[in-house]
This record gives structure tokens, C-alpha cells and sequence, in this order.
């Protein structure tokens, strides 16, 4: 586990920086104004309850303390607004990565072992505790390290018998919160592994709870789900109990401290060798000697969440990207996949994590222009060619290209936006019907858009729809069948006017005749587009313009199909 001073997570600081450096000087400032707070009351206790000084007398020094007092409350309030806006910046930017690697070019959507309920965990709530880490231990080790430095300097002019004592009892406190520190490390590695399996464990369920409904095993996941948390409850008390341990340790060396310095400047003081006002300088500097490093005890054990997030969320940031350009970043611009042939030249790819192989040394020609259908059984790697054409991934081997060129030489966002995909699964956001059909589409252009409704079989149901169009769907709305989903996924790519389309299973949820209504509009469709066609329905690959069959690794042309084909699709 990352320990609190791990040197990526100081890295993962540099957003915060400034802030930092800034809270930083605070504490140097507190620590002067430490030191003078306790000189000024010294002062003002020995003069007032010994030599029976006036308030008049007093008038300038109470002043002063008045003015340090306030000048200690504006660098406190400083120091930790500083130090918040720093850790502001610090988990915006981890987050903004995080975000980025996993929406971009990673392998984490797809090949990752991170499970999805893991992966939220540590964006959400973890970066979320990396917060005690930026704002609270960061800043505080600056004040255990200049506030003691600061009182023991002064303490060793007054009264170096009471200062070397102090300085004894600093490393043995040390020492201390390193022993206690290790275990409570490891123990919030434990504690933190059972909330990422918890909360993966009951994603996985939500997920699932149709199916797991449908046979019977609801109650037992929620068994399942009940021994997780228990788990997370006794991993929670444990490090509770770690954390009240090191409070008591640090409590007792900051006392048995104190109480030796005191020993000392009363033996000092009835011996007639020190002054009163230097002993009670001192003993008022011993509390502040302590409490830097009690805080940082405790930010310690704030922080440890955060530490042992920050190594799933690591974990998540060195997953290798899923594409790479050839040589420097790409610029060139892509090609037209209407005017020039794709081709696939000796390709092969294998997943990240999986030992087999699903494509070995394939070619394959898109002619411009022409609807070119691909057939195989299941698993045989034809969304997987889907995948690496929108360079959603890279071949391991081998080459695709458009005109002549390979596609990792053009621009990645350029080459994509000339491509519309239907999936096998496809995904509506949280928002309306409109929203989820424009997404990447003009918007204000509502006649290609009735006419996309119409080409995917999705006009009469949106229709019917309580709020038609501005429905709401997705994650919080209104719940679509299937089929629903694939119609309104299949508008929403035919809006797009791309010039290659690719068309993932488009009808592997839908009925005859909203199949046939798709088979008979397809050629309109892919009218002036390459399209490639992944099916295993004879009304749809008989309008294709090619037929080619993947098995085995290798793709052999299909010519025309037979009226009932025997294939079946990923």
C-alpha cells in the first residue's frame, strides 16, 4: 500500500502547488507567532501575578498579544483555506486523469481487471479521501517540522536543561507513530479493499438482479452482499481501534513530556537558576511543541483512505493505452472511406490479459461506396474488426488503412468523426429521446431526423411515448425494451452523415417486420457510405454488396446466401 508519502502521490500535488508553497509560509509565520504568544503572556502572568503590575502598566503589552492572537487566527485561517484550495486542485486534476485515461485511449473499459464498481469506488469516494491527504497531512507535516524546530530553538536560549529534555522525548514520539503507523497502514489496505469489493460486488448485482431474479438467487446475493459488509464493518472497527491506539500513544509521550519539562523548570526555579518568566515561557511552549505532531498523527490516519485509493486508482492510470500513433503524434488528415477503399493488411489482435488470439493475419478489402456484410460464429473476432476500424483498439500486428494510409498515422478524432456505429449493446444516456438521438448530430435539423426514426423502425413507438420526444430515458427514466434501445441506436447513427457506417448486429432484438423495414431501407441507407454490415439475418446480408465469412481466423468471400444461413453472430 502507498504509504502518505509515497512520491506519486507528492507528484499528483502539482495542481496544488501554489496553494501549497502558500501554506507552507503560513506555517513558518505560525510558527514565529507561536513563540511570541507565549514570550508576551509569560510576561504579562509574571508582571501582573508577581510584581503586581497595573492594567495601565500592562496597556502595551496586552495590545501585543491582543494583535498576535489576532494575526495567529488570520494565518490559521489562511493556512487551512490555502491548503483546501490546494487539495481542491490536486483531486480535480487526479480526477480530471482518471476521467480522461478511462473515457480516452485505456484499456481499462475493456481488457482491465479493475472491476467497474472498484474503478467508481476509487474515483468517487477515493479521490474523495485523497482530500485529508492534500489539505490536511501535506500541509500539517510542515508545521511538525518547523513549529518544533521554532520552540526548541527559543526553549534552548531560556532554558537549555528544559529544551534538551523536550528534544529527547521528540524522536521516541517518532518512533512511536512509525510503529503504530506501519499497522495502521496496512490495516486501511485491508479496509479498503473490502469497500471496493463491496461496492463492486453490489454493482455487479443491480446489474444483475433480472437475471438473478429469474433464477431464483436474489437472496442469495443479498447474503452474499450482507457477509461483504460485515466484513467492511470489521475492517472499519479494526482500524478505528489502530487509530484510537495511536491517539492514546501520542497523548501520553506529548503528557510524560510536558510533565518532565515542568519537573525540570520547578527544580530550576526553586533553586534560584532560572527566571519565572522563562519557565512559564517554556512550559507554555511545550503544549505547542506537541501539537503539531499529534495532528499529524491524526491527518495520518485521515489520510489513509485516500493513500490506499490512490493505488487502485494508479493501478487504473498505468493500464497501457489501447492505441498507439506510429512514431510522433498523428496529424496527418484521415481518408475518405467513401472515395477509398479500407483495407485490412495481415492483421491480428489480441485482447489485453487474454492469452488467445482473435484475429491472426487477416486481409480484408471495404470497397467505397459498397455495403459489405460480415458473417461468423460467435466469438470469431467480427466486433472485434469493428473495434479496431473506429480505433477503439490497434492491431498487434498488421496494418489497417484508408487510400493507402494507416489509420494510426491520421488524426484519431478526425478519422471518428467520419464513422457512425450501431453496437451490439447500445448504451442510451440519462436524458431525453432528442438528446440521446443528437448525440454528435446537427440539431436543428428535424426532417433528417424524423426520416432516421422512420429508417429504424423507432417512429411509431417514440410516438407513443408519454412525452414523445422529450421523454426521459436512461439511467432515472423511463425504461425501453431491447429492441427500443437498438431502434433509437440505430437512428441515432443514421443522423450522423458519415461516409462509413458500421452496423454491429442492427436488428439482432427486433421483430420480422421492423427487420424487414430496416432490409428495405438499407440501401438508401448506405447510399453514397461504405457501410460494413455484421449480421447473420439473410433479409439483411442479401442486400449487401459483398459477403465475406470469418471462422477459424480467416475470412474467405461468401458470395450470395442461401435463404436460411446457418451462423450465428457475436
Amino acid at each position: 500500500m502507498a504509504g502518505p508519502l509515497d512520491r506519486r502521490l507528492l507528484r499528483e500535488s502539482r495542481a496544488a502547488r501554489v496553494h501549497l508553497v502558500v501554506a507552507s509560509g503560513l506555517g513558518v509565520l505560525s510558527a514565529f507567532v507561536i513563540v511570541a504568544q507565549a514570550v508576551l503572556l509569560a510576561e504579562i502572568i509574571d508582571s501582573a501575578a508577581f510584581h503586581h503590575a497595573s492594567v495601565r502598566d500592562l496597556e502595551g503589552r496586552l495590545l501585543a498579544l491582543a494583535a498576535v492572537l489576532l494575526v495567529r487566527a488570520l494565518i490559521t485561517g489562511g493556512f487551512e483555506f490555502s491548503a483546501r484550495l490546494g487539495a481542491a486542485g490536486a483531486m480535480s486534476e487526479l480526477r480530471r486523469r482518471l476521467a480522461g485515461h478511462v473515457l480516452g485511449d485505456s484499456t481499462v473499459a475493456g481488457g482491465s481487471e479493475l472491476r467497474t464498481g472498484e474503478l467508481a469506488a476509487a474515483a468517487v469516494q477515493g479521490v474523495d479521501a485523497l482530500q485529508a491527504y492534500f489539505a490536511g497531512y501535506l500541509p500539517q507535516l510542515v508545521l511538525a517540522t518547523v513549529v518544533p524546530l521554532a520552540v526548541l530553538g527559543w526553549a534552548a536560549v531560556v532554558d537549555p536543561i528544559a529544551a534538551a529534555i523536550l528534544a529527547v522525548t521528540i524522536p521516541i514520539l517518532i518512533v512511536f507513530m512509525i510503529l503504530v503507523g506501519r499497522g495502521a497502514r496496512e490495516q486501511a489496505g485491508r479496509r479498503w479493499g473490502a469497500l471496493a469489493l463491496l461496492s463492486a460486488h453490489f454493482l455487479d448485482v443491480v446489474k444483475g438482479l433480472s437475471t438473478l431474479r429469474a433464477y431464483g438467487r436474489e437472496h442469495a446475493q443479498a447474503e452474499t452482499l450482507a457477509a461483504v459488509g460485515e466484513s467492511y464493518r470489521s475492517e472499519t472497527m479494526a482500524t478505528l481501534r489502530v487509530a484510537f491506539l495511536s491517539a492514546f500513544v501520542l497523548e501520553l509521550c506529548a503528557m510524560l513530556g510536558t510533565a518532565m519539562a515542568a519537573a525540570a523548570i520547578g527544580v530550576q526555579l526553586a533553586g534560584g537558576h532560572l527566571g519565572l518568566t522563562a519557565g512559564l515561557t517554556v512550559l507554555l511552549l511545550a503544549p505547542e511543541l506537541y501539537g503539531p505532531l499529534r495532528q499529524v498523527g491524526q491527518q495520518f490516519h485521515a489520510a489513509l483512505d485516500g493513500t490506499g485509493a490512490a493505488e487502485r486508482i494508479f493501478a487504473a492510470l498505468d493500464e497501457p493505452p489501447a492505441i498507439v500513433p506510429l512514431g510522433r503524434p498523428a496529424e496527418r488528415p484521415p481518408g475518405d472511406p467513401s472515395r477509398q477503399p479500407i483495407v485490412l493488411e495481415g492483421v491480428s489482435y489480441a485482447y489485453p490479459g487474454r492469452p488467445e488470439v482473435v484475429l491472426e493475419h487477416l486481409d480484408l478489402e471495404l470497397p467505397p461506396g459498397e455495403i459489405t456484410a460480415l458473417l461468423g460464429p460467435s466469438g470469431c473476432g467480427k466486433s472485434t474488426i469493428a473495434r479496431l476500424l473506429m480505433r477503439l483498439a490497434d492491431p498487434t500486428a498488421g496494418a489497417l488503412r484508408c487510400g493507402g494510409v494507416d489509420l494510426r498515422e491520421m488524426d484519431l478524432q478526425a478519422w471518428r468523426s467520419q464513422i457512425a456505429w450501431v453496437p451490439q449493446r447500445p448504451q442510451l444516456f440519462a436524458g431525453t429521446v432528442e438528446e440521446n438521438l443528437l448525440i454528435g448530430s446537427d440539431p436543428h435539423d428535424h426532417r433528417r431526423l424524423s426520416r432516421a426514426l422512420a429508417d429504424a423502425g423507432a417512429e411509431e413507438f417514440v410516438e407513443q411515448l408519454p412525452e414523445g420526444m422529450e421523454t426521459l430515458v436512461g439511467e432515472g427514466g423511463r425504461r425501453l425494451s431491447v429492441g427500443q434501445r437498438q431502434r433509437l441506436a440505430l437512428a441515432r447513427a443514421l443522423l450522423r452523415d458519415t461516409p462509413l457506417l458500421i452496423l454491429d448486429e442492427p436488428t439482432a432484438h427486433l421483430d420480422d417486420g421492423n427487420t424487414g423495414r430496416i432490409a428495405d431501407s438499407l440501401r438508401r441507407i448506405g447510399e453514397g457510405r461504405t457501410t460494413l454490415l455484421i449480421v447473420h439475418h439473410p433479409a439483411l446480408a442479401e442486400q449487401a454488396d459483398r459477403i465475406h465469412r470469418l471462422a477459424a481466423r480467416e475470412i474467405t468471400p461468401a458470395g450470395r446466401l442461401p435463404a436460411e444461413p446457418a451462423v450465428v453472430a457475436v
